[in-house]
């Protein structure tokens, strides 16, 4: 077992055949089921126009979300900055930090949340990809418009309790979450072979701030968890078909496990799925419980977001159940934040 704390990133996936509606309702019945499993927080992804998925518009998930649960932390995971004015975030994040006090996260990422290169450009209004220096300018300026010192009040009265965080996924991405002292959600999930370089860039490059005095790491684990490892593979094989399409750079929507365990993989498709096999978290509670144990020492994970993108509500609420009673139990998971240090104030 465990004992770092345990939350969750839901991106809705929807079932072939069903709508975007179902996917929402289905989302609400997760955050209740992990919230009372002792799950610490449910963040959001900012997705565009995948069939796979209905995550696409993070604040709105994260006030419905809030409003129908009470103790789980809930945010962005994250909001991608070069799609939106640095004012509109801040002022989206500090309305919900205004309703929810000290229960919003604000996850800042990179990428454009999309890999159709005319989407992206809509979400710009025709302009190109950012570049470097304008992603680190714009995520300081909507950390600044946090700071009562430094501007105008985001609204009247209004004093932050949200913590942001950085999404990051590679070594450049690592050392600016360092830089600017905030605590850094890894996308083991998305790039595990970019993990270590990352982890090693934010800790070295780290300085204390008005949000974090130490680094603080948050290890996002795709994690598939079911009775037997044979059921685990069945009911992630929805999601293994998605992940060797994007691999392909190709978009495809969440087949029903039946049709999956059918699908003809080529050479380089078996590939992928190996491989997401390999450095992910998917099978019994043995083997999930081994696979999670062994990445927690490897990287010295403050804590584990769990991926859990599986087909039928019903087999995705039991894998959240499953590792919450074998992997972290939910009593230790509940007081976590009562025996960790003061960087847990806000986290």
């Amino acid at each position: 077992m465990i004992s770092v704390p345990l939350s969750a990133l839901d991106l809705l996936p929807v079932q072939k055949g069903t709508a975007a509606r179902d996917a929402l309702k289905a989302s609400v019945a997760v955050a209740s089921h992990i919230e009372q499993l002792g799950y610490r927080r449910l963040w959001f992804a900012e997705h565009h126009s995948r069939m796979a998925d209905a995550s696409c518009c993070p604040p709105v998930l994260v006030g419905q979300i809030a409003a129908k649960t009470s103790t789980l932390r809930v945010g962005s995971g994250g909001v991608m900055v070069p799609n939106h004015v640095p004012l509109t975030v801040a002022e989206q994040f500090a309305t919900l930090d205004a309703f929810h006090p000290g229960r919003i996260d604000l996850g800042l990422g990179r990428g454009p949340g999309t890999i159709d290169e005319n989407i992206a450009r809509a979400l710009r209004r025709g302009a190109g990809p950012i570049t470097d220096l304008e992603y680190q300018q714009d995520v300081r300026t909507v950390l600044n418009l946090f700071d009562p010192d430094i501007g105008t009040p985001l609204l009247p009265g209004y004093r932050p309790a949200l913590q942001p965080w950085l999404l990051s996924s590679s070594a450049a991405g690592g050392e600016l979450a360092g830089e600017f002292g905030l605590p850094v959600a890894i996308a083991h999930h998305i790039r595990p072979h970019n993990t270590e370089a990352t982890l090693a860039a934010y800790r070295e490059s780290f300085r204390p701030s008005r949000w974090l005095s130490e680094p603080y790491v948050l290890l996002c684990v795709l994690t598939v968890c079911a009775d037997t490892d044979d059921r685990a593979h069945y009911v992630a094989g929805p999601n293994e078909v998605v992940r060797a399409h994007l691999a392909e750079r190709k978009l495809s929507e969440l087949l029903t496990p039946e049709h999956a365990a059918a699908y003809d993989y080529t050479a380089t498709q078996q590939q992928t799925v190996h491989q997401l096999r390999e450095s992910q978290a998917q099978g019994s509670p043995e083997t999930v419980t081994r696979r999670l144990t062994d990445l927690v020492r490897a990287t010295g994970a403050d804590e584990l977001m769990l991926y859990t993108p599986i087909y039928d509500l019903s087999d995705r609420l039991r894998s959240f159940e499953l590792v919450a009673t074998h992997v972290a139990p939910a009593s230790a998971n509940r007081n976590c934040s009562d025996q960790r240090d003061d960087r847990s104030a806000l986290l």
